[in-house]
């Protein structure tokens, strides 16, 4: 008596073939976000990133406090979580958040190069420039911060430009675009706090080399006046985490989630050709 053995036919390995309904479903909206986000006009661009930097200070404010009182850098990072519940609930926008939505959108044809870095350039200014205002504002107002403040800057500012800081720094382009993935894949705002907290202390709390809310911590560490080190020193600092940043983020999430879906990226392209 011989087996039956079910042998898959031609239908049922093109089904396989494609992507899942719901990765799918995410692209799309990854697109068409990423469309308006590079659609905006300027005054709107310039207050969403501001508005993200004071954001993603308040979260450096709730993270002094509890390193401050603890002492544990872990708990701090919990705390940190506050400023990206911030992000997502205000709607404002983080420099790192834009490396999988908007990037989606250009690998889409849905629009240009140059209006990426038109957006980049712009939400990354207004997130220092707000952060500077938090953290001037931090140290004025709780001048018994100043010590932590000092020595959470000053870590990141002694790092360099080694492998190790950049590492650091890939590893929080990652975690960020890794967390926008996560967000955009359901439509529940209950369930996209979730990985907001989470990968809040993850990036706080492990100490990894975000462009943005690094600077924060060394601009409390330069307005109390007591960093051992410069505004040129953070400058350095800065590009190299941007650089490591979009390789994190773009890299190793963004153009792998996208070879996810190549025949749904392959039809937006033939779309906007």
């Amino acid at each position: 008596m011989s087996q039956r053995r079910d042998v898959p036919d031609g239908r049922a390995g093109a089904a396989r073939a494609d992507p899942e309904p719901e990765v799918a479903q995410a692209f799309d909206r990854l697109v068409e976000e990423g469309d308006v986000r590079l659609a905006r006009p300027w005054p709107a661009l310039i207050v969403t990133g501001l508005l993200g930097g004071i954001d993603v200070g308040t979260g450096v404010l709730a993270y002094l406090l509890v390193l401050d009182a603890t002492g544990q850098k872990l708990l701090a990072g919990l705390a940190f979580g506050i400023g990206f519940v911030a992000l997502l609930l205000a709607r404002s926008e983080l420099f790192t958040e834009n490396f999988l939505v908007p990037v989606t959108a250009v690998a889409a044809r849905r629009n240009s190069l140059a209006a990426l870095g038109r957006l980049w350039a712009v939400t990354l200014t207004g997130n220092l420039l707000g952060g500077w205002l938090v953290a001037w504002l931090i140290t004025r107002a709780l001048p018994g911060l100043r010590d932590t403040a000092t020595s959470a800057g000053t870590h990141f500012a002694a790092l360099g430009v080694n492998l190790h800081s950049f590492t650091l720094a890939v590893l929080a382009g990652l975690v960020i675009t890794l967390m926008t993935r996560m967000q955009h894949s359901t439509e529940s705002l209950g369930v996209r706090l979730v990985p907001a907290l989470l990968f809040g202390a993850l990036l706080a709390g492990g100490e990894l080399f975000h462009s943005v809310l690094d600077s924060i911590l060394m601009f409390t560490a330069l307005t109390a006046g007591r960093a051992p080190f410069g505004y040129l020193d953070w400058l350095g600092a800065l590009g190299w985490s941007v650089l490591g940043n979009i390789v994190g983020g773009v890299g190793l999430v963004a153009f792998l989630r996208m070879a996810r879906v190549p025949q749904e990226l392959a039809r937006e392209r033939a779309r906007n050709r």
